[in-house]
């Protein structure tokens, strides 16, 4: 059975899971982008798909930290416009997302992040600044975002896209953002329990004692966007989420 035995995880693990667990603090204070090498971190210091198991609570806990704090921000139009199409991924990646072959996956959500980061940088530089309001731009990103979010925590860059498209205020992209994880991550955990079996009560003894790491990470994380501006924040989601997608094919 995985993770048995807490004593047997080798020093070496246990220093990549706080790390892990100090970057989701500071993704969910407002860092967005770097979510993903808490995913790589975890990836390397256990199996792959086992580790999605021991990613998903930390995520949970960090999730109401970030609801709790940022709650008054939250615009619940948007959640109920992305929400339910997450849910469809969510679903198809549940299915599908056990034989999926890794690589094909990797390329495929690199070449895509790439393709809308792409169209983003062209509205920026248009003098009108309008956004996507067609059912299908929810739509494709919300399901793809799902799939991700099921088949390995990795919806990060895909929601990023759609609330950067949206033009959401700094603030207002982190609690509509926070709300949004939350709700996902907690409909996620049955299949994580049941049908994956990658969460038990071994991961969950892990989980618990990496919480400090996500307090850490979160206090920094808040500080840190603070003193962040509203120009810079937009840049910076652009950039971290390019570099994430370049991880994605490294890990």
């Amino acid at each position: 059975m995985f993770l048995a035995v807490l004593s047997e995880i080798s020093t070496t693990s246990w220093i990549l899971s706080f790390l892990a667990a100090f970057v989701i603090g500071m993704s969910k204070a407002g860092i967005k982008g770097i979510a993903i090498i808490n995913v790589t971190f975890m990836a390397i210091a256990f199996e792959t798909k086992q580790s999605t198991g021991i990613v998903l609570p930390l995520l949970v806990v960090a999730d109401v930290f970030a609801v709790i704090y940022y709650n008054r921000h939250t615009q619940w139009s948007y959640i109920a416009k992305f929400l339910p199409w997450m849910i469809l991924g969510i679903f198809l990646g549940s299915w599908v997302g056990m034989d999926l072959p890794e690589k094909a996956f990797k390329y495929g959500m690199v070449l895509l992040i790439f393709l809308i980061l792409a169209i983003i940088i062209w509205w920026d530089q248009k003098k009108e600044k309008t956004v996507p309001t067609h059912w299908a731009f929810a739509s494709g990103i919300g399901t793809l975002a799902g799939f991700t979010t099921m088949v390995g925590n990795l919806a990060g860059p895909i929601s990023n896209i759609y609330f950067l498209a949206m033009r959401l205020p700094k603030n207002h992209f982190i609690g509509t953002a926070a709300w949004l994880f939350l709700i996902i991550n907690v409909f996620k955990l049955p299949f994580h329990f049941f049908v994956w079996e990658t969460i038990s009560k071994e991961t969950l003894l892990l989980d618990l004692k990496l919480i400090p790491g996500i307090i850490l990470g979160f206090i920094l994380g808040i500080n840190i966007v603070k003193r962040i501006n509203e120009a810079f924040f937009r840049k910076m989601i652009l950039v971290l989420t390019a570099l994430g997608a370049i991880i994605i094919l490294f890990k």
